[in-house]
């Protein structure tokens, strides 16, 4: 079995959760008995500038890991605007790697156009995409996030997408979704890691028969960290990237609230803002002075810290305004064992059991999040019981167990209908040369 992976960036230059547990399986799979694995990262100037006569370089991590550069990207359609140059060189790799499955764990910089050029380029490959959030279906970062006020958005349509950009027409969001519907259409199977994301891609239009529950997991380290045995469990932490979608500005008002009361407490936030303004960057450096010694700012972590960190910690919070997917943090935390205190909706409320393993505040609300906080920190026992209530999250070995069977029902061939006398036999279909770009140039309106 040859599987070719398409990943939007490597773990490397951007270790966001999708980047992480792609590379992980990836890995993983490439210690399977007759499988051949190739990982392909797309990457634009924010990371790499392109090589001159080359769009391809190397990861730096093997052969079997390589950089595409992938700059020329429109973020509007979802589609790869470099047919000629970005699309006809991961079609010339492609052909020449060829594969049985061809794996999109993200549509960014690739491009959804990219779908129906590779079906041309590979003709007997099987196509997947992972959805780990809904780009496709959501313009603004794929948050489902209404403009201004980051009300939370239960679908879109022309109309209320105009709502949020009123400088693009409904017309226009209205071919945007048709395009990428006909683009999506190319792929045999759709993998989703959390239920509630299904309900969300049935309801926009995927066939619901041809998408798969798969949860993540991942290469988790042999050991977790102590914890402690005595003292009150009033330590709390927030790990991942720093952001108004991320609620790190709940949790910061949520801890100056408790600060106001003169609660005993701490606050440890941890990562980078990346890609935010100054105005929301001095915002959480205002309100970690406001609370001053018992809230504190860490910067940036690597994967590799995440132990040591919770090492300090008792609690974490995952505290998103929009429908999380599978937030890595939450399985991260529960493998340490460490209790979660999460917004109330999409996949966080459906990991983490209310009660049982942690505990919802409303999304969005400071002060439902500073009423959960002060119940973890004055309930007697409840640290204990929430800890052992943890089941442990699953492992890559489980993940890529899953992805291969799925991968071989993709690959099982399906007994044809018997032919009327006289037909041709059926044999493999050649490979067609390579397509330039006629038919594929963007959608525009």
């Amino acid at each position: 079995m040859r599987v070719l992976h398409l990943v939007h960036n490597h773990p490397s230059l951007h270790p966001g959760g999708t980047e992480i547990f792609a590379r992980e399986l990836f890995r993983r799979l490439g210690r399977e008995s007759g499988t051949t694995q190739l990982f392909v990262a797309a990457v634009d100037d924010l990371h790499r500038r392109p090589h001159p006569g080359t769009r391809f370089q190397s990861a730096g991590h093997g052969a079997d890991e390589i950089l595409l550069w992938a700059g020329h990207f429109d973020r509007f359609q979802l589609n790869q605007t470099d047919t000629e140059g970005t699309l006809f060189e991961l079609g010339e790799m492609a052909e020449n790697f060829r594969p049985d499955i061809i794996h999109f764990h993200h549509l960014l910089r690739f491009g959804a156009n990219a779908v129906p050029f590779l079906r041309r380029v590979c003709p007997d490959a099987r196509f997947v995409l992972s959805l780990h959030d809904y780009y496709a279906l959501c313009h603004r970062d794929g948050v489902l996030l209404r403009n201004p006020a980051n009300e939370r958005c239960d679908g879109p349509s022309p109309t209320a997408c105009n709502g949020c950009f009123p400088d693009i027409s409904p017309a226009r969001f209205r071919v945007r979704e048709l395009m990428l519907k006909a683009h999506l259409s190319g792929f045999d199977r759709y993998i989703a890691p959390s239920r509630f994301l299904i309900d969300r891609y049935t309801d926009w239009g995927l066939p619901a028969g041809r998408i798969t529950h798969i949860a993540n997991g991942r290469a988790w380290p042999a050991s977790a960290p102590p914890r402690r045995t005595d003292g009150p469990r009033n330590r709390f932490a927030v790990l991942g990237n720093l952001s108004v979608y991320k609620g790190t500005p709940v949790a910061l008002a949520a801890a100056r609230r408790l600060a106001d009361l003169g609660v005993d407490f701490s606050l440890d936030v941890h990562g980078a803002a990346r890609y935010q303004t100054d105005p929301f960057v001095a915002r959480l450096e205002e309100d970690q002075r406001a609370i001053g010694s018992r809230a504190r700012l860490h910067g940036s972590y690597q994967p590799a810290e995440v132990a040591g960190i919770l090492s300090s910690a008792d609690w974490v919070i995952v505290p998103s305004i929009w429908w999380e997917n599978a937030p890595l943090v939450i399985d991260e935390a529960m493998h340490h064992g460490r209790p979660v205190l999460c917004s109330n909706i999409g996949g966080m409320a459906e990991r983490v059991r209310d009660g049982v393993d942690g505990l919802h505040f409303r999304a969005g609300d400071a002060l439902s999040l500073a009423d959960a906080m002060q119940r973890a920190i004055s309930e007697e026992g409840l640290w204990q019981r929430l800890a052992s209530g943890i089941r442990p999250p699953r492992t890559i070995d489980d993940a890529a167990r899953d992805h291969v069977a799925l991968y071989e029902e993709l690959l099982t061939p399906v007994a044809p209908a018997a032919a009327p006398i006289g037909s041709p036999a059926p044999g493999r279909r050649r490979r067609p040369s390579l397509p330039r770009s006629e038919g594929l140039s963007p959608i525009t309106a």
